[in-house]
């Protein structure tokens, strides 16, 4: 069956189209090998914009992405978001069963919407671009349906921010969306839920949005506030089912992970039938990580492919953690971060689904991440069970699991969250952003000869 569009981009009027130039690296690189690395992530680029539909950029102010293929590039704008296979189709082991998505839309009524946001080159201008940003929006019920989920949230090193928080953990419940962009436009997109759910919800009176975020400074022109509110309605009312777009999209359009170009990514657990059957769908918006660190499936995949790192490929600007393409070097510490969002219809009540939350960090250490000081792992757990549960005009009569058969959603949401990062660092594509910032998208081949030199390849 198709399935309507969930990830739109609008394209601002750029400077000059983002072409296949924007990947191009500068031509005094360190080596020869560091340069041919660099080529072939470049190449891959200008195939992904081959293939696309011949939409110009800037020609709409916004277009329709998603089809019923999750990974199938529409217009030239997109070709940093263009097909790519997921991680399982690339050989990349994982335990437990997914669902038909392999995505948290797998758990019945969740709907996810994206707006990416791409446009302009060159040097950094506040307030001009280039822009690589964009916002995303994981609905538990869905766009026309308001009744409040059960929910916590958690956190690791807590050097990041979710609104909403002081209310989600009091009252036990998400009311609405939870919404994910850059660290500069939390603001406006929880003013805009705030104004959406007023003028589409009949019960909205008071309201305290769920806003998540993720700094993209480096790709992105983040002090240029180009996520606007419309961009936030518009991500919600596409909000839709099935496939989900991953990479380069919505939120995570200027992400970062482990050195990598980062961004969306999803994936989801069935449960068995003696243990219920129920769904666990995890998606993250993965800005974290060092290179070195990195390890897929137990694999050290970040010491197998140190280069190529994230470069310059003209002036280096003041303050920046990445250097020139002459002499690229991997950055001191961790200052990224990671938001992830799980959903279940396992029937759980709010202090279950912060112990389903804490499970999270679980799968950030087998990817290799440290909670490093200056990072912040932020995570959101709800349950679409017990339906109006939240009804304030009678008593209610709720199920839930007993703690003791918490222990498989324990170990689908670790399993969800580990694939859901993965599946991001493979969709991502080669990003160029402000001052010429080329952030290389994880090599596909060079991923299955690392998996296969540690016996690890599935296929």
């Amino acid at each position: 069956m198709g399935h309507r569009p969930c990830a739109t981009i609008r394209n601002r009027a750029p400077r000059r189209p983002i072409d296949a130039a924007d990947s191009t690296p500068h031509a005094g690189v360190r080596s020869r090998m560091y340069a041919f690395e660099l080529a072939v992530a470049t190449a891959r680029a200008a195939i992904a914009m081959a293939v696309v539909a011949g939409v110009t950029p800037g020609a709409a102010r916004a277009q329709v992405t998603h089809t019923a293929s999750p990974h199938h590039a529409t217009t030239a704008a997109s070709a940093d978001t263009g097909a790519t296979p997921r991680a399982r189709a690339l050989g990349v082991p994982f335990d437990g069963t997914p669902g038909r998505w392999d995505a948290i839309t797998d758990v019945a009524g969740v709907e996810v919407g994206q707006v990416t946001l791409i446009s302009g080159s060159g040097p950094l201008v506040a307030g001009t671009g280039p822009v690589r940003t964009g916002v995303t929006a994981i609905l538990p019920r869905g766009t026309r349906d308001g009744d409040p989920t059960f929910a916590n949230w958690m956190t690791l090193n807590g050097n990041g921010e979710i609104t909403g928080t002081t209310w989600l953990e009091e009252s036990g419940f998400l009311k609405g969306p939870v919404m994910i962009t850059n660290t500069n436009s939390v603001g406006v997109v929880r003013d805009a839920v705030i104004e959406w759910q007023v003028q589409h919800l009949p019960t909205a009176d008071w309201e305290l949005p769920v806003v998540a975020e993720t700094w993209d400074g480096s790709l992105n022109d983040i002090n240029g506030f180009h996520v606007t509110k419309e961009d936030a309605f518009t991500a919600i009312d596409s909000a839709r089912s099935g496939p989900v777009r991953e990479g380069n999209v919505g939120g995570g359009t200027g992400m970062v992970c482990h050195e990598f170009k980062g961004g969306i990514g999803t994936a989801s657990r069935v449960l068995s039938a003696p243990n219920g059957g129920y769904t666990v769908g995890a998606l993250v918006q993965c800005n974290y990580g060092e290179r070195r660190l990195l390890r897929i499936a137990g694999a050290p995949v970040g010491a197998e492919i140190a280069e190529p790192l994230p470069c310059f490929k003209g002036a280096v600007p003041h303050d920046q953690e990445w250097a020139s393409c002459d002499h690229p070097h991997s950055r001191e510490r961790d200052v990224g971060s990671i938001v992830v969002v799980i959903g279940t219809d396992a029937p759980l009540l709010p202090h279950q689904l912060k112990a389903v939350a804490k499970r999270v960090t679980l799968a950030l250490g087998k990817m290799g991440s440290r909670g490093d000081d200056g990072s912040g792992e932020l995570f959101v757990a709800f349950s679409t069970a017990n339906p109006h549960a939240a009804d304030p005009d009678r008593v209610r009569s709720l199920t839930m699991l007993p703690d003791e058969r918490l222990n498989p959603l324990f170990e689908a949401t670790v399993q969800a969250t580990e694939e859901a990062i993965v599946n991001c660092l493979v969709a991502a594509r080669t990003m160029t952003g402000a001052n010429d910032l080329i952030v290389p998208a994880l090599p596909h081949d060079r991923l299955r000869a690392a998996l296969a030199k540690y016996n690890r390849l599935s296929n």
